[in-house]
This record gives structure tokens, C-alpha cells and sequence, in this order.
């Protein structure tokens, strides 16, 4: 595993150093598993924002919406 430095506030600081409290063996393993909770919420949002796009560009679009009803014709429901 590789090892960072880096600096936070005394209050976040304090918070890592619950770690127990919150079910973690140390502070790095709260931080890990902070940080991955965190890459997931940037994830995600990043998705929403993305199909947000999609929908507005269709919503817009007649051709489009054309193009989609006639490759949708013949399929099952």
C-alpha cells in the first residue's frame, strides 16, 4: 500500500481520531474508506449530470425522437 502526507484542519483531525468509534482499526482505514465514499458520490453525480444532458439534447431533438420511435418499431414491449 502506498503511503501520502497531507495536512487537514484540527477538527477533521479529531473526527479520524474516532476511528474506534465508527468501527475502523486505525485512521487510515477510516480515511480509505472515506475517500472511496467519496469517489463513488463524484461518480454518480458526474452520471446524473451526463444523462441530465442526454435528456435535455433528446427532449429537443424531433429528429431524434423520430429516429428512436422508428428503431423502438417491431419490439417487443
Amino acid at each position: 500500500m502506498l503511503q501520502a502526507k497531507f495536512s487537514v484542519e484540527e477538527t477533521q483531525a479529531q473526527f479520524l481520531s474516532n476511528f474506534k468509534l465508527y468501527g475502523f482499526k486505525d485512521k487510515s482505514s477510516m480515511l480509505r474508506e472515506a475517500i472511496d465514499h467519496f469517489k463513488k458520490e463524484i461518480e454518480l453525480e458526474s452520471l446524473k449530470k451526463s444523462a441530465d444532458l442526454y435528456s435535455e439534447i433528446y427532449s429537443e431533438d424531433n429528429e431524434l425522437k423520430e429516429l428512436t420511435e422508428d428503431a423502438l418499431n417491431g419490439w417487443p414491449e
